[in-house]
């Protein structure tokens, strides 16, 4: 693709995203750093960037096959990934099949407790404030979205988590929970962000073992083996 980085606009968590000669598209270049806990714990995941990048285009464009619009354009490496321009939703949206993480903390379930549907959650994306848990009327209400775009928003991510559960399923993995993140372009609220072992749980279908960053949150060991397990099991390498 021909286009120029420009001057970096923004170094979150997990990635630096540039500006580029085109106005419409950025580039989008994932590092190693591993945080949790809204950033209370770092440290540093071997090869996490490659992984995460590599995995997420792979599903964006998956799902784009499936009719699902994502703000992938071009991976430019193993790390950096030319993305369009979106102006993100300041909402993140959990989809949640198994009980686990805050879910078993808040409601005394048990982790590996299976609800009757999935669970979809808002979260209102601010690091100062922790990342809250709202409900739709919030949003609303402070004008964090429509009540087109959260219809919109709602339906998208019940519509990836159906398609993802099916494809984690085929090589022997139960999608737990995910984090995903919407952006608006041109009009449209379209799926950003990333989809990787940082944003989502994933479990071993027969053994239960976690194959995703619970293992940096938790002090399991085995981080990256985990990454690079999920790679393989998506055959990426």
């Amino acid at each position: 693709m021909d286009i120029e980085q420009k001057e970096q606009l923004y170094e979150g968590k997990a990635k630096k995203v540039f500006a580029t000669s085109d106005p419409d598209l950025l580039i989008v270049d994932y590092k190693d750093d591993a945080t949790a806990f809204n950033g209370v714990k770092r440290g540093t995941i071997v090869g996490k960037g490659v992984i995460n990048n590599r995995m997420t285009n792979y599903i964006m464009q998956m799902l784009e096959k499936e009719g699902v619009e994502t703000h992938y354009v071009e991976e430019l490496s193993d790390r950096r990934t030319v993305v369009k321009n979106v102006k993100i939703v300041p909402l993140e949206v959990i989809m949640r099949n198994v009980v686990a993480g805050s879910l078993s903390k808040r409601t005394g379930l048990p982790e590996g407790e299976i609800p009757s549907m999935p669970i979809l959650e808002l979260y209102y994306k601010s690091d100062e404030l922790g990342d809250p848990m709202i409900n739709s009327d919030h949003a609303l209400a402070f004008g964090w979205a429509t009540a087109d775009e959260l219809a919109v928003i709602e339906k998208t991510a019940r519509k990836v988590n159906d398609i993802l559960k099916k494809f984690f399923a085929g090589v022997g993995v139960d999608l737990v929970d995910f984090k995903i993140e919407f952006g608006r372009y041109h009009g449209k609220i379209i799926l950003a962000d990333e989809i990787s072992p940082d944003t989502c749980r994933f479990w071993d279908s027969k053994t239960k073992e976690k194959l995703d960053k619970d293992r940096f949150r938790r002090d399991m060991g085995g981080v990256e083996g985990a990454y690079h397990e999920m790679m393989r099991r998506i055959g990426l390498k």
